[in-house]
């Protein structure tokens, strides 16, 4: 997949103003809250699920693990319950924004004695209705409950307050609200409460609001406390409150750099005065004050947009009416892009961040303080997905196990965290690559699946039981990062990573899985040899025929090539040797050849000015690539080509008889093609190649891997899954089946589902890797062409 390191200012801000329906905020991440021994995290929508909250405890070993999670007691189908998360020690209250329609509900949850969570108080109070949207934010300051309602009267907004009974019952108080404010001005989108304190935000009223109140005793209601203001507009979907402190995070200010603008509460005048905006002290941020949390005398803010979308957090030192210190901690082992710190928990020596757009499903990263506050894990879930293991459940119906197809059955289905990716689903592990072996000695069939800190080894020769074997672990000192490729010569895997740093060429003798006893597995491998001759590299190809291999998209190291073909002599497997280096200049986006994958073959297709030479097909980011690289001391670029509306040239295959080329973009549905798009060429003359065909697929998802055998294509086109087309019209393919890897998903652009599939198995087993959920095992089933 592309880097997507260019997070623009507007991206970036069109994904924290989004309302109630964002995506992101909903998944794994969207709400976190530490709350004694417990750490929760919400996913209020996945697909039409009911929303859940996923509680996390701290093991002897100091890792966090998932326990028992939980949904509302009356949970139902897209509910968004743990759209919000406010918690103390003792109480707990979870906002489901999409309960009873698009009224929402509120629930209070109170610990026992036995330190499990009961409930209190659900529903909504008098006076909310349709369009609402009850829960969408929480606050908890002693006995007082707040739950905001920013869809009330038209999304005028409104805060409702719960205060707990002599009884022990809580009851509906008051109703927070400013009369004078029109429709679609969104109060309550965010608040906060402490010391008798409540600040509300109108994120849309003259360029965005923030109102004060305080409780009084003597007339049992909220006093109008104040407009807070600063010097620009308060656009803030995060506040909270300190003592007489207020602070609310802008993180459009300053050209998306982002701040924090503080309020000082004079209690003698009974007015709030407004005083430093906190900002960024490298001046760097990224959307600083996303989001902000309060412990002890510290303030923490969120800035997901730092580090190229890594995400940083700052802390700033609250003193007596001024602010002390400011400090940066750098999420150093978060994924490229993933945005942490775009919600945030502290408590104590530990910290969240959460990163709801990290993966396909969201991120958390957790934090430590050890003298130096750092990140030491990231948690993901894949909670709910179990294996499909123990016989073939067929498509009938365009469904299998939930699972929407057409003409391809399931033999079987092993989730990330049964194959590598931790023990339960609290790793935020995820799976890419993927190739096979089949050992010409026994018959097995083996799957070599990437991960983004390692590779899995599954035997899959009993595809309806597949086995998990063991773990080849990345290159010691290298970055767990989002891509990983394999490929195999000779008993052999050859394993590369983008984005890690010193990686290098992983070799792996593969004949050692024949001895591994399935009742000891998983095993911990070590690798048979390693290539240093480049650090990270983002695909590698493998010509069987030569013994040839070629690293593509080398950087951060060793000899880059330009990005272009780093060739390595393989044909003594465990020895690799450099053999050459070569960029076909003038393609690619920097113009030095850089290639994102390729496929090299001993060219046997139509044109005999080329026969039996060694032929490499590129994707070079804005253009194909024809080259000659029989030479390995001289190779020489053949011909280029582009094509209109071109986003990023991906990766390409032949058909069999080389006189067709089948090539995909990655980007291109992003930018408004309609429809997935395969670009058909035909290469008979590969000094001209011809763009003869741009097929539209059934659905607008983003197209990844493809591979072809016999007359079939095998497209991973992520969200849409696996697509089979059959090319015995080469130029006219036509889609006869499919299986959708993420039915909860819209097959939409974008990089959840299906990654890449392997359909070379002699048993005609089609391996499918899919990005948050795991190994696939299909069948195609018969059909005429």
């Amino acid at each position: 997949m592309m880097q997507m390191q260019n997070l623009t200012r507007s991206l970036l801000m069109g994904l924290l103003l989004v309302l109630a329906g964002t995506a992101n905020a909903q998944s794994f991440g969207g709400a976190v809250a530490l709350t004694g021994d417990q750490l929760l995290i919400s996913r209020s929508s996945s697909g039409s699920d009911m929303g859940t909250v996923f509680v996390f405890e701290r093991g002897a070993d100091g890792m966090w693990t998932e326990g028992e999670s939980f949904s509302a007691p009356d949970g139902a189908e897209s509910d968004n319950f743990g759209r919000t998360l406010a918690a103390t020690d003792d109480l707990l209250v979870v906002g489901a924004t999409g309960a009873n329609g698009t009224v929402g509900a509120g629930y209070i949850f109170e610990r026992n004695a036995d330190g499990a969570w009961e409930l209190g108080w659900s529903g909504v109070p008098e006076g909310v209705d349709d369009g609402d949207y009850f829960g969408r934010s929480a606050a908890i300051d002693g006995d007082w409950v707040y739950i905001g309602s920013a869809g009330h009267r038209a999304n005028s907004g409104a805060v409702f307050a719960f205060r707990k009974g002599d009884d022990g019952a809580w009851m509906s108080h008051s109703r927070i609200e400013q009369p004078t404010f029109r429709p679609n001005a969104y109060f309550s989108l965010a608040m906060a409460a402490s010391n008798g304190n409540v600040v509300v935000s109108a994120p849309f009223v003259s360029g965005g609001q923030i109102h004060a109140y305080r409780y009084n005793e003597e007339t049992d209601a909220f006093d109008y406390t104040g407009l807070l203001s600063g010097d620009e507009g308060l656009q803030s979907q995060a506040l909270a409150v300190h003592g007489n402190w207020a602070f609310a995070g802008v993180p459009g200010a300053n050209d998306g750099i982002g701040g924090v603008q503080s309020f000082w509460f004079d209690a003698f005048a009974g007015s709030w005065i407004t005083r430093d905006m906190l900002m960024p002290y490298d001046g760097v941020g990224g959307a600083l004050g996303t989001a902000l949390a309060v412990d002890g005398n510290q303030l923490w803010a969120g800035a997901p947009g730092a580090d190229e979308g890594k995400g940083a957090i700052y802390r700033f030192e609250i003193g007596v009416g001024a602010i002390t210190g400011a400090f940066r901690t750098s999420l150093n082992d978060a994924y490229a892009a993933s945005g942490g710190g775009a919600t945030l928990a502290v408590s104590g020596d530990v910290a969240v961040a959460g990163a709801p757009s990290g993966g396909p499903s969201g991120l958390v990263y957790v934090l430590e303080n050890d003298g130096m506050w750092r990140d030491v894990q990231i948690l993901g879930s894949q909670s709910g997905m179990r294996a499909i293991t123990g016989g073939e459940v067929q498509c009938e119906d365009n469904v299998a196990e939930g699972y929407d197809c057409d003409n391809i059955d399931l033999l079987s289905f092993l989730p990330v965290h049964e194959v590598g990716g931790g023990a339960g689903s609290g790793s935020g592990v995820k799976v890419n690559d993927i190739w096979g072996w089949t050992d010409e000695e026994t018959g097995r069939e083996y799957v070599l699946l990437g991960r983004i800190d390692g590779t899995s080894f599954i035997d899959i020769t009993d595809a309806y039981n597949p086995v998990y074997l063991g773990n080849l672990p990345m290159t010691e000192g290298s970055t767990a990062n989002t891509w990983r490729d394999v490929k195999v010569y000779m008993d052999h895997a050859y394993i590369v990573a983008d984005g890690a740093g010193e990686h290098g060429v992983q070799v792996f003798d593969l004949t050692q899985l024949r001895d591994v006893d399935p009742a000891e597995a998983p095993l911990e491998f070590e690798e048979t040899a390693r290539y240093d001759g480049i650090a990270s590299a983002h695909n590698i190809v493998i010509n069987e025929e030569t013994g040839y291999a070629f690293t593509v998209g080398n950087q951060m190291g060793g000899q880059t090539c330009g990005g272009g073909y780093h060739i390595i002599n393989i044909q003594e497997p465990a020895n690799p040797q450099f053999a050459g280096c070569w960029g076909h200049e003038g393609t690619g986006n920097a113009g030095t050849g850089y290639s994102h994958d390729a496929q090299c073959v001993v060219y046997r297709g139509p044109d005999t000015d080329y026969t039996g030479r060694e032929i490499c097909i590129g994707g070079n980011e804005n253009s194909i690539s024809i080259a000659d690289l029989t030479d390995k001391s001289n190779p020489v670029g053949i011909s280029s080509a582009s094509y209109p509306n071109v986003a990023y040239t991906h990766q390409g295959w032949l058909s069999e008889d080389h006189r067709f080329l089948y090539v995909n973009d990655e980007l291109d549905e992003i930018q408004g093609v309609e429809g997935t798009r395969t670009l058909v060429w035909d290469v008979s003359d590969l000094d001209e190649p011809v763009l003869v065909k741009e097929h539209m697929g059934n659905s607008a998802s983003s197209d990844h891997n493809l591979y072809v055998q016999d007359n079939f294509m095998y497209q991973s086109n992520y969200a849409s899954g696996l697509r089979i087309l059959d090319i015995s019209d080469p130029a006219n393919p036509r889609e006869v089946g499919f299986f959708d890897t993420t039915p909860g998903l819209s097959n939409g652009p974008g990089f959840s589902g299906s990654w890449s599939n392997y359909p070379y198995f002699p048993s005609g087993t089609i391996a499918v890797s899919s990005v948050g959920e795991g190994l696939f095992l299909l069948k195609k089933r018969q059909i005429d062409t």
